[in-house]
């Protein structure tokens, strides 16, 4: 019996003749523990894409992004993120506390590639690896369940430019994200980035903060 599939995804499956791809897929594909070159392609990314799944059963997707390795793999079937600060809502972090199950989607656009992970996840406010990463609040454990590579004909490639301005370094204050200059928010931010308005240029509207939007500097 499947573990993967429903008798929805057989329908589709028996409709377009791919029955036998999906068995293959399932039976001779995915896998729980990682291959080398699966976990040196995860350190060498920046950036990934996390699915999790609200208290009501709605999806949700978010982009999570850091300096090149911030997901360590510390095991076959086991690796780690760090949570950097965000817009104070904790959606996804609230909905994997809620339910466990998640997935991570691996991809490079500059030479096409990608990689599926799914397992469940436990956030960590302590944590042996912490000090590991300037900036995070705490960090994710997943314990992986499947792995498997996606083929790659439909990325469309782009190149890097470089890193985020805010991402997170040692011994240094990563600059005020433009949204908390917001003049709409000042009430809600924490003291500590009330303080830094200011000095970070003053307070925006949103109008202004559009425009920065649209030129790549927000």
């Amino acid at each position: 019996m499947s573990k993967f599939y429903s008798e929805k995804h057989r329908a589709l499956q028996d409709k377009f003749d791919s029955r036998r791809m999906a068995d293959l897929m399932e039976n001779n594909i995915v896998h729980n523990e990682f291959a080398e070159h699966e976990s040196a392609f995860i350190q060498s990314l920046d950036m990934f894409f996390l699915s999790t799944v609200d208290g009501a059963g709605r999806p949700t997707v978010s982009y999570k992004g850091g300096a090149p390795g911030f997901v360590r793999v510390t095991g076959p079937s086991a690796l780690v993120f760090p949570w950097y600060d965000g817009n104070g809502m904790y959606y996804s972090a609230g909905n994997l506390m809620n339910a466990a199950q998640v997935g991570l989607l691996f991809i490079d656009f500059v030479t096409p590639n990608r990689l599926r992970v799914q397992g469940e996840a436990e956030v960590r406010f302590e944590h042996p690896l912490l000090d590991l990463y300037p900036g995070a609040e705490f960090l994710v454990n997943v314990a992986v369940e499947a792995i498997w590579v996606n083929c790659p004909r439909y990325i469309h490639r782009h190149e890097k430019v470089g890193l985020s301005k805010y991402v997170p370094q040692p011994e240094t204050l990563a600059p005020l994200p433009g949204w908390k200059r917001l003049d709409i928010v000042q009430d809600a931010i924490p003291a500590r980035d009330r303080e830094r308005v200011a000095g970070a240029g003053g307070e925006l509207s949103m109008e202004s903060y559009a425009e920065l939007i649209a030129k790549g500097e927000a």
